[in-house]
């Protein structure tokens, strides 16, 4: 009979290399998905009202002095301009590969005529659908 002896460590080599592979697959994965669970992103787009910004602009106020207290409206009513609008939207998602979800959105419209006369504001979105101010 003529059996082969097999030097240790021959065959396990292979095992051993499979095993490291194995290991650091499962180490980078799971160091992506901690990562992952970090991390969140918000993202603000539009225009963002300023905190007191409405109280500074006063009922009959002209187009003037509304430009000089907000800024250039996101848009302007195509009929005879007399509405200014800002609109903002702000979404979250979780990770880099989750889609964004809205967390609030805001229209505020302001009308006036040329002549001056505003008829105040209405701010509608996400909680405050409806709400009205002057």
């Amino acid at each position: 009979m003529n059996f082969k002896m097999r030097k240790p460590g021959l065959v396990s080599n292979v095992a051993l290399r499979r095993y490291r592979a194995a290991r650091l697959a499962l180490a980078l994965s799971s160091a992506l998905a901690l990562a992952a669970c970090g991390m969140s992103e918000t993202l603000q787009r539009g225009y963002v009202l300023p905190e007191g910004a409405l109280e500074q602009i006063p009922v009959g106020a002209s187009q003037e002095q509304v430009l000089i207290v907000l800024g250039t409206p996101s848009t302007v009513a195509t009929v005879n301009g007399e509405a200014f609008y800002y609109i903002s939207q702000k979404t979250e998602r979780a990770a880099a590969f989750m889609p964004h979800e809205v967390v609030d959105q805001r229209v505020s419209r302001s009308i006036s005529t040329k002549s001056a006369a505003s008829s105040g504001w209405r701010i509608t979105g996400l909680e405050t659908a409806g709400c009205s101010t002057s």
